[in-house]
């Protein structure tokens, strides 16, 4: 089979062997139809601890007999406390992410364990089911925020995990302001239904709430600048490097919460949830998937990801095609 992995820092095409090797009891192989450019497949490449790995953590695919699912990255030891609980993503162990810790789905196949599988409502085009895993993203840092009816809501940031975090929470019925850099975010932002900041508007503060969905200084300092007094900041944008934060936090007294890929609720995974919403917004691929890209093309693929001020927002690669 054909995957792609980073070698020397470049994203290259091998030809792996035919049928993935199969790691502990209870795995399954899927046949990938789709799988997203991450910013942190981006990070990692930067920073070398990619070197040697097939990439790839936002996938979906089919099984052997036909069956379309989405993938919930994860491997963990199934008996520490968070396992138990159902939040895999804490496990003590130290989660096996697929994708980031371990070869992933930029292939024509990738091996996961059959708890991972994510069962995809009728009527979801299985490519854009990779959209699930940002979705669930949204779901978590939603459920994380602790939101009461009536908050101001602003995400900062409109790429794809701010885009996924705001569907959510429109779709949840809450009236959300988002900051975006470019005209093509800003479009796909007043697509789903967010209200697009206007900068030279004014009174653009004062947010109960504030997703910071970039992670970065900056952000964190815009997120400290917009929210307003005892409110909360929830952090879903990942900090790869250290952060400073703002002393405005102290005046305003906000509440930082840091949400962490996904987990469960008592009414089950939030993974299951997302792939509920990406079926009640069947035109969020369009929206949001920029790019379509073969695995041969992956040089190409990863160029056009990371030219955000080109047009790029969610690049898929795709083995099928």
């Amino acid at each position: 089979m054909k995957a792609i992995r980073i070698i020397d820092g470049d994203a290259v095409v091998v030809d792996e062997p035919d049928t993935p090797a199969v790691g502990d009891a209870g795995e399954v192989r899927v046949e990938v139809a789709a799988v997203g450019i991450c910013g942190s497949d981006l990070h990692l490449i930067d920073s070398g601890l990619a070197e040697g790995r097939v990439l790839g953590h936002e996938i979906s695919g089919r099984l052997g007999d036909g069956t379309a699912v989405a993938i919930e990255p994860f491997r963990s030891c199934g008996r520490c406390r968070p396992c138990i609980d159902g939040d895999r993503h804490r496990c003590a162990e130290g989660p096996d992410i697929i994708g980031i810790v371990s070869d992933g789905g930029m292939a024509e196949f990738v091996m996961v364990p059959e708890a991972a599988l994510v069962a995809l409502p009728s009527g979801i085009d299985v490519a854009d089911a990779s959209l699930v895993e940002n979705l669930a993203v949204g779901v978590h840092a939603m459920n994380r925020a602790r939101l009461q009816h009536r908050d101001r809501i602003m995400v900062v940031g409109a790429g794809p995990i701010g885009l996924a975090t705001a569907a959510v929470l429109l779709r949840a019925g809450f009236s959300v302001t988002i900051g975006a850099r470019h005209d093509h975010q800003r479009s796909a932002a007043a697509l789903i239904g967010a209200v697009v900041l206007d900068e030279a508007a004014g009174g653009a503060d004062g947010f109960d709430v504030v997703f910071d969905a970039v992670g970065t200084t900056g952000s964190l300092r815009e997120s400290v600048a917009r929210v307003g007094h005892g409110g909360r900041i929830c952090v879903v944008g990942s900090f790869w490097d250290p952060v400073e934060l703002d002393i405005g936090i102290l005046m305003q007294e906000a509440e930082l919460i840091p949400a962490m890929m996904y987990g469960r609720t008592p009414t089950g995974r939030e993974i299951d949830t997302a792939a509920g919403l990406l079926a009640e917004l069947p035109s969020l691929g369009e929206v949001m998937i920029s790019h379509r890209f073969p695995l041969d093309a992956a040089a190409e693929a990863f160029a056009a990801a990371r030219e955000r001020s080109a047009g790029a927002i969610k690049v898929l690669l795709e083995p099928g095609r």
